[in-house]
């Protein structure tokens, strides 16, 4: 079948290395939500893992991050963990399944899955690219190559990705 139909370009990947229990990537997260309202699905945004051991509760985190992935909700639930990173201090494991309650998953199958550690291997995969690659803290960017560190400052990154993302695109067209 022909179908004439000019092929859409890829979207731009932003990759951005967070961890749900670090204070530095709730604060990036209104950023990236600007970023998701002025790039839309001409930006795809890809959250990797990056549990720093500082934080107890983060792997478990990431774990249950992919479990609202898989049951079709990946970013409003690390919205809402990041939004509430005391609690997840506080609450660990029970709140990570709160949280799926609250936003209508299926709690128990969040419950059973930070058992039986079934997203294990993505996490730990994410976390090994991301040292294989230089990354030290979180947030970290990485998009048309370049890295950026916002664990330190979130000042001016999301303008140079920004800047990033529009050549990419232009070069696209």
């Amino acid at each position: 079948m022909n179908d004439s139909s000019p092929a859409r370009p890829a979207p731009v990947v932003l990759d951005v290395w967070c961890e749900l229990q670090c204070p530095d990537c709730r604060g990036a997260l209104a950023d990236l939500r600007a970023l998701r309202a002025r790039y839309g699905d001409r930006l795809e945004l890809r959250l990797r893992h990056f549990p720093l051991e500082k934080h107890k509760h983060a792997f478990a985190a990431a774990q249950a991050a992919e479990e609202a992935a898989e049951q079709g909700s990946a970013w409003p639930y690390i919205e809402a963990v990041l939004g509430r990173v005391e609690e997840l201090d506080r609450g660990g494991d029970a709140f990570l399944v709160e949280i799926a309650g609250e936003l209508g998953l299926d709690a128990e199958e969040f419950d059973t899955a930070l058992i039986d550690g079934r997203h294990i291997l993505i996490v730990d995969a994410d976390q090994a690219e991301g040292k294989a690659i230089g990354v030290t803290g979180t947030p970290t960017y990485v998009i048309g190559g370049e890295r950026l560190d916002g664990g330190k400052s979130q000042d001016g990154l999301r303008e140079r990705i920004e800047e990033i993302a529009d050549r990419l695109l232009a070069e696209q067209a």
